[in-house]
């Protein structure tokens, strides 16, 4: 017989295509020379060149490829969050180092100047659905909420959360950039469990990840939900899967509702 499992005493959200929409394919990728570059390259390049005018695209696009490249296996193969400054602070290095560089504080100034830039162009692209924050508030009723996202520049989530109304609907922010551990690493979903005080067998994350957010989660004994508003063909995303199933598969978050006391 299996053990009785506790009541639900918290729900835990990922944010991008679980809370509000992320729609991505608007912007890119692009390709370039053959290969794919961010869909946001020309802006950031623009934005270069006004203190290193002698960077093209084609200098600019490889020396973003090859810090990417480096710091997908330096950090994210690792579950190590690289903030967005950072990523962008290590490219205008390289490209300084041609005998263009910038003194610290100008350089400085132009990594946020392409964070800010990268950042409002993603803002662009966030869908919110108006049902949302009126849901949340009838969640929290029931239980408190917490926020679990992989993000590079906690400013921006933040942002995202207020603009969307549902800031005010959750006790617990833990973003990577902030909490230096993506999902499905333990360490950023503990610190969401500490920060609400339940064990994990009593809290529920939601997510539209299988690996990141149901596997992870499952890893320390959360319970889980997949969302798959967003999902394109669950049914093979699943049986491509090779982590734990969730233990509830929903379209909508309106379907959490039947799983709280």
């Amino acid at each position: 017989m299996s053990a009785v499992r506790p009541p639900l005493r918290a729900v835990v959200f990922d944010l991008f295509d679980t809370l509000v929409d992320l729609r991505m394919e608007d912007i890119g990728p692009i390709l370039h020379k053959g290969r794919r570059v961010a869909g946001t390259a020309p802006a950031l390049h623009a934005a270069i060149v006004r203190s290193l005018p002698g960077v093209d695209f084609d200098r600019f696009a490889d020396a973003l490829s090859s810090v990417d490249r480096e710091f997908r296996e330096s950090r994210y193969a690792r579950g190590l969050e690289l903030p967005t400054v950072e990523r962008f602070s290590t490219l205008i290095g390289r490209l300084g180092t041609q005998g263009e560089g910038l003194p610290a504080a100008h350089a400085e100034e132009l990594a946020e100047e392409l964070t800010q830039v990268h950042m409002a162009a993603l803002r662009a692209q966030v869908g919110v659905l108006s049902h949302h924050p009126d849901l949340l508030a009838s969640l929290r009723a029931r239980v408190p909420l917490a926020l679990c996202s992989n993000f590079s520049h906690s400013e921006t989530a933040l942002r995202v959360l207020r603009e969307s109304d549902l800031h005010q609907h959750l006790d617990v922010l833990v973003v990577s950039d902030a909490a230096g551990f993506r999902k499905p690493r333990p360490e950023i979903f503990r610190a969401v469990l500490e920060a609400l005080g339940t064990a994990p067998e009593e809290t529920l994350h939601v997510g539209d990840n299988l690996a990141a957010d149901v596997g992870g989660a499952a890893a320390i004994g959360m319970r889980t939900a997949w969302v798959t508003r967003r999902v394109a063909d669950p049914e093979r995303r699943l049986r491509e899967h090779e982590g734990p199933a969730p233990d509830h598969q929903i379209h909508d978050l309106t379907e959490l509702a039947a799983f709280l006391p």
